[in-house]
């Protein structure tokens, strides 16, 4: 592991590389998956026996910083954890980000399988963060291919808490990659899937028009055109 070769949690390249079993979380082989789910979850449970010793004994200030190295390493190791102990992005973009390989991952997991998502690592507030930074960003040819699979992800499953931040995204990667996607899932045989992406692709058309909730039920209406 990456404390194992001497790295602390602020190594972000290190801590990332420590971290490449979490792949298996969006793994297509169940047991690959579920060896990932297990192992993710046995980092929660550090995690939580890490938070129990930060005030425990009699004297609980005089390791009270060691017990919070701990503690951070712990949540380091699992999400959505990995993704806030070292190095933020504050004052720098996201697309140059060294955890920007995690983030990506749990933007992923989440939209391939969001149950586990929501039972090992639910956190809507960072899913919105990451989605509207990184729709904001730069975004190179490989950054932008994965976000345009994200967004096609996002149309082709049932509505989820923070999806409607998809469009920033959509907005900001447009192109006849992500638009033909979209097109093709205009013709799935799920009529949900149809209309998120006729929705998708609307907004696309009308980068003035605000993406509201209001703006959703109005188009659905027909009265929107």
């Amino acid at each position: 592991m990456a404390e194992a070769a001497g790295l602390s949690i602020d190594d972000d390249h290190g801590w990332v590389e420590g971290l490449a079993w979490a792949y298996g979380l969006v793994s297509p082989g169940p047991a690959e998956r579920a060896a990932a789910l297990d192992r993710h979850a046995r980092a929660r449970m550090e995690v939580e026996a890490a938070y129990d010793r930060l005030h425990e004994g009699r004297f609980p200030r005089l390791w009270f910083r060691a017990r919070m190295r701990a503690y951070r390493r712990a949540t380091g190791r699992c999400f959505p954890g990995a993704l806030w102990s070292g190095s933020g992005y504050a004052d720098g973009e996201i697309s140059t980000w060294p955890r920007l390989p995690l983030a990506l991952l749990f933007l992923e997991w989440e939209a391939r399988y969001p149950q586990d998502w929501t039972e090992h690592a639910k956190a809507w507030g960072a899913k919105q963060a990451l989605i509207r930074d990184l729709a904001a960003t730069d975004h190179d040819r490989s950054l932008k291919a994965k976000l345009v699979d994200l967004v096609d992800l996002a149309v082709q499953r049932a509505y989820r808490c923070k999806d409607r931040e998809y469009v920033r995204v959509a907005r900001a990667v447009d192109g006849d990659e992500l638009r033909d996607r979209l097109h093709r899932a205009q013709r799935s045989e799920n009529p949900a899937v149809q209309l998120h992406a006729g929705y998708v692709l609307w907004l696309l058309d009308r980068p003035e028009i605000p993406n509201t909730r209001h703006v959703w039920c109005t188009w659905l209406s027909g009265t929107l055109t």
